[in-house]
């Protein structure tokens, strides 16, 4: 297993904005690169008053940070490498005041840190189609309210999740849980011919009809597993999910959900290695 990167291991490695700079180029560039504008190979240099590199031949600049989340942010590199970290250590997500606190900044500045940090996690993550065997179930997102609970309950944000098993969850906020509504998310990511487990609910009775091998629990009869049938994966992850906006966040809009599930995708689908997060959250430039 890859050995823990620690609070030490980051200030060693990223001192200050020159050493993310430079990290950042040979990400995107790598160490040597041929201009395009002049075509000729060479290293380029540093320039010292504005965070970009310029050929040793014609002086064309190459600005690393554009097409990133730093891209037009006066906060410093450093800032926004140490917070990409701290996303990636923490098993409940950061809120904004933990961020503000940590980095010295504004929290309207941290707030704007961490929904670019949420949208450039589930950009690394992407959505690759699922197959095998694929769990699939929905869940409802929003504070208490009084009345009935779970499907229909009032004041509540549809989410709906796929989950291949042993590999990665996929999830999309959606505006109902109707069979309309949940079947094109269905047909889009999962490959025909896959087994599909579900629960009872009667917005997956077509699954069968369009191409899957379509398998049920009966929850409202507590049947919960039967052999390899179930949605345990996507129930651990709904639970996770839950945890974390009840204990960090507090509260999350329907507005930002998404952005949320981003994080948290990215967080459950490594979950077996947490120790390479940040790299890999680093690699994706």
């Amino acid at each position: 297993m890859a050995k823990a990167f620690t609070v030490k291991d980051f200030f060693q490695m990223f001192p200050d904005d020159g050493a993310c700079l430079d990290h950042l180029m040979r990400l995107r560039f790598g160490e040597g690169l041929t201009c395009p504008k002049c075509g000729k190979e060479g290293r380029f240099a540093r320039i010292a008053k504005i965070p970009a590199y310029s050929c040793a031949w014609c002086g064309h600049h190459i600005h690393p940070m554009v097409g990133t989340p730093f891209e037009d942010s006066s906060t410093p590199l450093q800032k926004w490498f140490y917070a990409m970290y701290l996303f990636t250590t923490t098993r409940h997500g950061v809120p904004a005041k933990e961020l503000q606190r940590q980095l010295s900044v504004t929290y309207k500045t941290a707030w704007r840190m961490g929904h670019k940090i949420r949208e450039y996690m589930a950009k690394v993550d992407g959505d690759t189609p699922l197959s095998g065997h694929v769990e699939a179930d929905e869940t409802y997102v929003g504070g208490r309210h009084a009345g009935k609970t779970g499907r229909g309950a009032a004041g509540k944000t549809v989410v709906f999740g796929m989950l291949e098993r042993g590999a990665n969850v996929m999830t999309r906020v959606v505006p109902d849980a109707k069979r309309k509504t949940l079947e094109p998310h269905l047909i889009e990511k999962i490959e025909r011919g896959s087994l599909v487990s579900t629960d009872e609910y009667v917005g997956y009775d077509n699954l069968t009809k369009l191409g899957y091998d379509h398998q049920r629990v009966n929850h409202r009869k507590h049947e919960y597993v039967r052999g390899i049938i179930h949605t345990n994966g996507l129930e651990g992850f709904w639970s996770m999910l839950k945890r974390a906006i009840r204990g960090t966040h507090v509260h999350v809009s329907r507005r930002h959900l998404a952005k949320y599930l981003g994080e948290f995708e990215f967080r459950y689908n490594r979950r077996k290695n947490p120790r390479v997060m940040f790299p890999a959250l680093l690699s994706g430039f």
